[in-house]
């Protein structure tokens, strides 16, 4: 018969009728005292519910002092007692504990399973999104358009190749047109006029053919048509969300949304709303053919639309997603960044992937020179402008600015290019004759967007707070 506490043989054995268990009765009367609880089961117990074993009992000699040989045993055994009771506490402790790590190992072992599954079912929905070919989109009369993915129609391409032909010949040859802006006059341009804060969170800027014209987007779904002769806004044109993109295309207003939406305005009444895109709608275009816009998109396409019938031409999907789109000054060929550092060069008449270029990062904005031979690519949050050739498809030069860079645009003659961000703006000038760069201007004015203004006699810049500044000579 031994304690099933300190595994020794009781001088006083009691038995607990909860759990049958023997142990010596001053272990059990501290162990209830501390915890009210039979150590075996952990039911309630107290002393009174202790039943004593008769057995035969040896009477210990009363120790005199601790001096002595007797008492110092007995003291030993007390602590002895405290330890066994210590011992077999912790014993039932460490049990409780394994219990519980085991089951949140498995609680934890299942979560992570589950987010696994739900990872890949997401990436596979994703996958499959980006093949599924849109097969109708809203037009301004309501009427479903078909959507042909393998080429443009015969009128589309018909005008699509005649732009071509025209501007093909005639480019290398142009003259810079008389009155345009020459490098000493652009290193004087300052601040001529600043206006407060019209859009808060604003990001996207166009000025129209006139100079006269500036559309400006903003985070709450507004675009406001701005006078820059007037100084105010002239017009509102309400999105269908955060505004990632406005431009000009001839007198009509084309406004893509974070909600995928692209609408054409004109005169101020909506015309056309097109919800090809799946995700967000990230950039828009205009062809040189002054009729045909391109949009690009979180679905990871590109999409063509004809704003003479207000209808969607084509839709063609790449393998990431998109952030930035240009054509090709000869409208042959169009450019889309992705948040792969790709740029993917298509063709505009059929789809096909004609050239591919790569950046450190997702690639912020694009601009072709209208030489059509150099592109100028910007990573986001870099402080670096990519010049690359097109005929040889490498990068010929690294233009180091110093700031971050949000936004850039070159001149229709294709000397100066024009950089703004967060912390001011730059004017970058090419010198054909000895193949070299400068920079005739750099301002602290910052601008989240930039554009040039007629002639390249002043530069437009949209902070982030909505405001608009206007630089010129002085």
């Amino acid at each position: 018969m031994l304690c099933a506490i300190s595994g020794e043989a009781p001088q006083v054995p009691v038995v607990s009728p909860k759990s049958g268990s023997v142990f010596e009765k001053r272990l059990i009367e501290a162990y209830i005292a501390e915890n009210g609880k039979d150590p075996v089961n952990g039911e309630e117990l107290s002393t009174d519910d202790l039943i004593e074993v008769k057995s035969q009992r040896v009477v210990r000699p009363r120790p005199p002092t601790l001096t002595s040989i007797p008492s110092l045993l007995n003291v030993f055994q007390e602590e002895w007692d405290a330890l066994a009771l210590e011992t077999y506490t912790l014993r039932q402790t460490l049990a409780q504990t394994r219990q519980e790590l085991s089951t949140a190992l498995y609680q934890n072992d299942a979560a992570v399973r589950v987010i696994a599954r739900l990872t890949k079912e997401r990436d596979e929905a994703r996958d499959a999104l980006s093949k599924v070919s849109v097969g109708a989109t809203r037009a301004a009369g309501g009427e479903a358009m078909q959507v042909d993915s393998n080429g443009l129609p015969d009128a589309v391409l018909s005008r699509v190749e005649s732009t071509q032909a025209a501007l093909s010949k005639t480019r290398r040859k142009r003259a810079v047109p008389e009155g345009w802006a020459t490098s000493d006059a652009i290193s004087t341009y300052k601040p001529a006029q600043s206006t407060e804060p019209l859009y808060p969170g604003g990001k996207a800027l166009s000025v129209n053919a006139s100079g006269e014209l500036a559309l400006v987007g903003s985070a709450d779904g507004v675009v406001g048509v701005f006078s820059l002769s007037q100084k105010q806004v002239v017009q509102s044109l309400q999105a269908n969300g955060p505004v990632t993109d406005a431009i000009w295309a001839g007198d009509k207003a084309v406004v893509a949304s974070s909600t995928g939406s692209v609408k054409v305005f004109e005169n101020g009444n909506e015309v056309a709303d097109f919800s090809s895109h799946a995700g967000a709608a990230t950039a828009l275009a205009l062809h040189p053919t002054g009729d045909i816009v391109a949009s690009v998109g979180a679905d990871k396409s590109y999409v063509l639309y004809d704003l003479t019938t207000n209808s969607v031409i084509t839709q063609i999907f790449s393998d990431a997603s998109l952030l930035s789109v240009k054509f090709h000054p000869d409208g042959h060929l169009i450019a889309a960044g992705g948040v792969d550092g790709q740029i993917k060069i298509f063709d505009v008449k059929n789809g096909s992937p004609a050239a591919n270029f790569a950046l450190s990062g997702p690639v912020k904005c694009l601009f072709f020179s209208e030489n059509g031979t150099f592109m100028a690519a910007v990573a986001e949050s870099s402080t670096v402008v990519s010049i690359w050739d097109l005929r040889s498809a490498s990068e010929v030069k690294a233009l180091e600015t110093g700031n971050q860079i949000d936004s850039i645009s070159w001149d229709y003659t294709g000397q100066f290019l024009l950089t703004g961000g967060p912390s001011g703006l730059t004017v970058q000038q090419y010198t054909k004759s000895t193949k070299s760069w400068s920079e005739p201007l750099r301002s602290a004015v910052p601008a989240a967007a930039v554009s040039w203004g007629v002639a390249a006699q002043s530069i437009v810049a949209l902070n982030r707070d909505g405001g608009i500044t206007v630089l010129g000579a002085q």
